[in-house]
């Protein structure tokens, strides 16, 4: 199942799955995950499109697949890191009629350890592990997969983007600024 009930907030630290300009490299990884992560890998959001936007992306529900980032809090931050996602991402709360994403749960795909470059599944300690990894139990249900929180663009947002967007072909954001260029958010 893709969604979860987001009536029933799920307990625990969840880890984010980013796909624009949180991704590493991009501007605002620096800026608002740098010293705040404990582990990040590749991922994929299966069953989404991805759509440009000014400056950033928007995911939404879709027959696609968006690819991007699996990324867990570092020890003693989630909260700070799960406010300043919040903000940067304009999320005031479910359906508020002002936010320009939502925050829900979805499953993510990990890729193969090999695809990762990493070892074996579960090797070394949890705290060495990125997000995802180690024993089945460990991991959420369904091989391969972990749930996660995912900022998806809000129900106006994609309603115009449904009607008048430009989908991204192979779900894959970059920047549009030149390598070395300015890093404005």
């Amino acid at each position: 199942m893709s969604t979860l009930d987001p009536a029933s907030p799920p307990t625990g630290e969840l880890p984010f799955f980013v796909y624009g300009t949180l991704l590493p490299g991009e501007p605002n990884h620096d800026l608002f995950l740098r010293g705040r992560t404990s582990g990040e890998r590749a991922a994929v959001l299966p069953r989404a499109l991805l759509y440009d936007g000014p400056g950033y992306p928007y995911a939404i529900d879709g027959h696609g697949r968006v690819h991007g980032t699996l990324l867990a809090a570092a020890p003693g931050v989630y909260e700070e890191l799960l406010g300043l996602l919040d903000h940067l991402e304009e999320y005031l709360g479910p359906g508020h009629p002002r936010n320009l994403y939502e925050r829900v749960v979805r499953e993510i795909e990990l890729p193969g350890e090999e695809q990762a470059g990493k070892g074996q599944p579960g090797e070394g300690t949890p705290e060495e592990r990125a997000p995802g990894e180690g024993t089945p139990e460990e991991r959420a249900p369904g091989e391969g997969t972990v749930r996660a929180w995912v900022y998806l663009a809000a129900a106006a947002v994609t309603r115009s983007l449904r009607t008048g967007g430009s989908v991204i072909d192979g779900g894959r954001w970059v920047t549009r600024r030149p390598p070395g260029g300015p890093r404005t958010p």
